[in-house]
């Protein structure tokens, strides 16, 4: 029986291969989309999954219930933790300080690798798999340092690299460790990343900040006891902050700060290590928001429920054509239950050859997709149980739903009705018009969404930086080369090239070079009895030329002053605001209560200026010279005439000065540019999702107009024989389906507006929604149904009514 199902059923397609062809197309191209949406919010929802005991892992905050913005903040001074431990034992704490590339060497191999800081604890709390090694006493040394695989097989090959040792560090400040471990590489699905771990006490600075509450300066993660609740141990907390933040509660009580919902004017929280990933008010904007992954799998659902919609569309409509082969089948004793049966296993068939051409299209197109995106799709992320069986539940749905239906509705055709020609359900058009004004509902949502994505991409590129980024090229330094060494050679080497108009060196780079490379330092002072939180930034001579950033008060740091490099710091104006002065230059910055006389006198101001993304929290900024700090970055500003020729002259004068390091120049305003990544990837995603959900719904749109006209191929012959002009066919035909695009979009514009208002109020710098938007889009949407329907009415609409009305 079964073998006589699939051979009708494969008959049947055959058959009508035409209508098959454009179920299959139509499904195919949705589960290959949807496959790369859904494979991108797995990645992102497993983030962090893979650690034992995850439930219990935490990472510590500070909450702020400012009057004028509630804040919270992820940064945490160094003793912090153990303070925690000491009043909290039964806890474990480890303290995770990530630092930058550092130069490593060992067996005469030189490799930039990424070393994070931490405690002994952090293997206890953390279930990174470990490879060779002690977990319990693998951090126990100051010179221990536990590598991953990837860097063991860098530098000591297929040895085993226990017990050897190696030297790491920058500017002359290397140290030698002895590797006491080795663990498996991090996944990609970890907000912890790192190539190395060695002891904290080990970190640059560490001795100057291990004392101080006001320095902070990495994130803290804590395990909580089996049993133990993170609501009741965060009240127990109060009193830790009652203990060691008592200035900054009463800071917040002069400015009038009222207790939040849970009492808390300031106070230690927790946040699951689940949400770490999707938290970006805690990890300096570097998180995905849930509420983007929730975005991909809503248009992967989109898509897949517009694919089903046409198969269920053109399902029913072809079931009027194929009534007499039902009601002859019914005659002949055919049950209910088999023709339900034939007819869905018809069904099945288009679902998993869609499936497979999807599959194969999904595996042709993935390396396509990563290089466009961004992202690291993997097939092996494929095959995961979980999403395996998120697969398995939506092709099962989609068969049952997009197949079964239609089946039940042939099934339940009348046999006598069938064979007299009159086929009719209560309301023949209610469902199809019903599943056509979904379709473009959902079309036309994604469409106005990823309009207004672009326009705010677009409108953070826009927006003020306060410093000209055009022809100035930013280079790395590197770790294996002093960057100060570097700065001097290229300033002796460039001194009299006219087409360098300045040249100077920082320690963080603006936007996201070649290097990828991000870092964010933040000081708070207590001055005057207000609370400033400030960026700092280690800058050389001739930063605001270079950048061209202009002094609204005071002087630029000036080499005929040899104390400009030591406690003379320019400030930007935002910080003359918080200190509540108009000119604060002469003023000394720091601490109330700092009598170690390390104050600093401020020298200049200048306008505020975009140090990170207008997606992140802005601050006031201090700027400092340094004869210490490394200087990592090296900004040249080139002529305008000379651009085109620039980055390769730079490239050659690179050669020279700094042979050891990689050249890897980019211009400043292409690194800006890459702020907004995340932003115009989301939009990209968009404009993918929506560019196939259009294509899909006209697909489906011109299928139903193309049976449509078949059904009424004879009510078309007798309207031009009474005389019906061919522009009152075409309208005929076309009305109907242009009055449900305006009702698809009178669903979609709301929708649309209340989702991206609600996006859109996560930017401070954000775009006001133009109902220009709206406009253009349902103009589009009609202009676009119109097309597609009219090329079938016009082709009816031309034929000879002859023919049309022919006896068969």
């Amino acid at each position: 029986m079964l073998t006589n199902y699939l051979k009708t059923a494969l008959r049947n397609l055959w058959r009508n291969r035409g209508y098959a062809a454009i179920n299959v197309v139509g499904l195919g191209v949705a589960f290959c989309i949807s496959t790369f949406l859904l494979l991108m919010a797995y990645l992102h929802l497993t983030f962090d999954s893979f650690h034992q005991d995850g439930d219990r892992i935490f990472q510590a905050y500070l909450f702020s219930n400012d009057p004028e913005k509630p804040t919270k903040s992820g940064n945490m001074p160094l003793p912090f933790a153990p303070a925690l431990q000491a009043d909290f034992p039964e806890l474990e704490a480890t303290r995770i300080m990530a630092g930058r590339k550092s130069l490593v060497e060992a067996n005469g191999k030189y490799y930039d690798k990424l070393i994070n800081f931490t405690d002994p604890a952090f293997l206890n709390i953390f279930s990174f798999p470990l490879l060779a090694g002690n977990r319990a006493t693998a951090l126990r040394e100051l010179s221990s340092i536990v590598i991953s695989e990837n860097m063991a097989k860098d530098l000591f090959g297929a040895t085993n690299p226990v017990g050897k040792r190696l030297r790491m560090g920058n500017d002359g400040r290397q140290k030698d460790y002895v590797v006491t471990g080795v663990v498996a590489d991090v996944p990609d699905n970890s907000s912890v990343r790192f190539d190395a771990l060695a002891r904290i006490e080990n970190a640059p600075n560490y001795q100057d900040d291990k004392d101080r509450w006001e320095a902070n300066s990495h994130t803290v993660f804590v395990k909580l006891p089996a049993q133990v609740d993170q609501v009741a141990f965060e009240d127990r907390l109060k009193s830790f902050a009652q203990k060691y933040y008592q200035g900054a509660i009463e800071e917040l009580k002069k400015k009038r700060s009222q207790p939040d919902a849970r009492g808390d004017v300031f106070a230690v929280r927790l946040q699951k290590l689940a949400n770490v990933h999707f938290n970006r008010d805690l990890s300096d904007s570097k998180g995905t928001p849930i509420a983007v992954i929730y975005v991909l799998m809503g248009m992967a659902f989109f898509i897949l429920a517009i694919a089903c919609i046409n198969f269920i569309n053109l399902s029913i409509a072809r079931s009027f054509t194929r009534a007499r082969e039902i009601g002859v089948r019914k005659s002949l004793g055919a049950l209910k239950s088999s023709l339900f049966v034939q007819i869905w296993s018809e069904s099945g068939l288009v679902c998993v050859a869609g499936f497979v051409a999807g599959a194969v299209l999904a595996y042709l197109l993935m390396p396509a997709f990563n290089a466009q995106f961004g992202a690291k799709l993997q097939l092996a992320n494929a095959l995961q149980p979980g999403f395996i069986a998120l697969c398995g539940f939506v092709i099962a749905l989609v068969t049952l739903v997009a197949g079964g239906y239609p089946a039940w509705q042939m099934a339940r055709f009348n046999t006598v009705e069938v064979l007299k020609g009159n086929v009719t359900t209560k309301r023949p058009g209610v469902l199809r018009n019903a599943l056509i004004v979904t379709q473009f509902t959902l079309s036309c949502l994604l469409v106005c969404c990823t309009v207004i994505a672009f326009q705010q991409v677009w409108h953070l590129r826009q927006s003020p930086l306060g410093f000209d980024k055009e022809q100035v090229i930013s280079i790395p330094v590197g770790t294996q080369v002093d960057g100060r060494q570097v700065l001097q050679r290229l300033r002796n080497k460039l001194a009299n090239d006219p087409t360098v108009l300045s040249l100077t060196g920082t320690g963080i780079n603006l936007g996201k070079g070649k290097d990828r490379v991000s870092s964010r330092s933040t000081v708070g002072y207590t001055n005057k009895g207000r609370k400033i939180l400030t960026d700092v930034l280690m800058i050389d001579y001739d930063y605001l030329k270079t950048l061209r950033i202009k002094l609204l008060a005071g002087r630029d740091f000036n080499r005929a002053y040899a104390s400009d490099s030591t406690n003379r710091v320019i400030v930007t104006q935002s910080m003359a605001n918080m200190m509540g002065v108009a000119n604060p230059v002469g003023m000394l910055l720091g601490d109330d209560d700092d009598t170690t006389g390390t104050k600093s006198q401020i020298i200049g101001v200048v306008p505020d200026f975009r140090l990170y993304s207008v997606a992140d929290n802005a601050n006031p900024i201090t700027m400092y010279l340094s004869a210490t700090e490394p200087i990592h970055y090296v900004f040249v500003r080139v002529a305008p005439q000379s651009l085109a020729g620039a980055m390769e002259k730079l490239q050659n004068v690179w050669a020279e000065v700094a042979p050891q390091s990689e050249f890897m120049g980019s211009f400043l305003d292409e690194n800006v540019d890459a702020w907004y990544q995340n932003e115009e990837q989301l939009s990209q995603i968009l404009s993918l999702a929506s560019g196939v959900a259009i294509l899909l719904s006209c697909i489906g749109l011109f299928a139903i107009a193309l049976l449509m006209v078949e059904q009424r191929t004879k009510e078309i012959g007798i309207r031009k024989v009474m005389g019906a002009s061919i522009p009152g066919i075409v309208l005929m035909l076309s009305r109907g389906f242009v009055r449900l695009v305006l009702i698809a979009l009178c669903i979609a514009v709301p929708l649309a507006w209340f989702g991206m208002q609600t996006w859109l109020n996560n930017y401070s710098y954000r775009i006001d929604i133009s109902p220009w938007v709206f406009i253009g889009v349902g103009l589009s949407a009609v202009l676009i149904a119109l097309a597609t329907v009219s090329f079938q009415s016009i082709k009816a609409a031309l034929m000879n009514p002859v023919k049309s009305l022919r006896s068969e």
